[in-house]
């Protein structure tokens, strides 16, 4: 039996993933960790812990993980350069899944932005469009990120160079080179992202919508089962699902 440690658990995800625990046969709640508890005396009775805090409590959740060698599952995002630098070398002590969306649609959505970018080529405009609800602090989405970096890796360019954040006043014809990344925030949204692909003539576009957070409970838990079998490194949902 795997002892899964929640950490954040009185978040909407937190509460999502106490909820759906009980589906995941091997899988027993060891854990629930929240701002004022003892993450480190908690540590000792459980396997993995999976971190939907905040940004800014990652890393030393990730030291104490360790420290006490215990797989990490993390799905904090808007995380500084510095920060998720400092995350990253921690893959030599243990392993750790960190990716901005556990849900199987949205790592399928993934996949299916890199083929389409690698057979439609150059010709075509690039623009990713996220909606959350009005609570998200973050903005644009780590996912809506993971698909501009997912365009821009296809098409050989660095994603800060190439990204545009929305567009004011005169801002001149579109370029080529560009990579629109917008964010709409209102309501109860859970996720919505749509990658468009759009030429003279015609237009394409990839959709994902979330209407429930038990999708990224369930892909977190599945997340948790897989890595506390795997040796120290980083890996992503694309690792657990075998989309590599």
């Amino acid at each position: 039996m795997t002892r899964v440690i929640i950490v954040g658990a009185k978040g909407r995800m937190g509460q999502a993933l106490v909820k759906c625990i009980p589906q995941h046969a091997g899988l027993q709640l060891a854990a629930q960790i929240d701002q004022g508890d003892d993450l480190v005396g908690a540590l000792a009775g459980g396997d993995v812990v999976i971190d939907f805090s905040f940004h800014n409590n990652t890393l030393a959740v990730a030291r104490a993980c360790a420290k006490q060698k215990k797989a990490l599952v993390i799905g904090t995002t808007g995380h500084a350069d510095k920060e998720a630098a400092e995350i990253r070398r921690l893959k030599a002590k243990i392993p750790m899944v960190w990716t901005s969306n556990f849900s199987t649609g949205v790592n399928t959505l993934f996949w299916l932005t890199r083929k389409a970018a690698e057979i439609l080529g150059t010709d075509y405009d690039l623009e990713v469009v996220e909606m959350h609800h009005r609570l998200k602090k973050d903005a644009p989405s780590g996912t809506a990120k993971s698909l501009a970096e997912i365009l821009a890796a296809v098409r050989r360019q660095k994603l800060s160079e190439v990204a545009r954040h929305g567009r004011q006043g005169i801002v001149g014809a579109r370029t080529a080179e560009e990579i629109g990344v917008h964010s709409l925030r209102g309501g109860d949204v859970v996720g919505d992202h749509t990658v468009i692909f759009s030429n003279i003539g015609e237009r394409v576009e990839l959709t994902h919508k979330a209407s429930s957070r038990d999708t990224f409970a369930n892909g977190a838990l599945r997340a948790a089962s897989w890595v506390v079998k795997q040796k120290p490194g980083l890996y992503d949902m694309q690792d657990v699902l075998g989309l590599k």
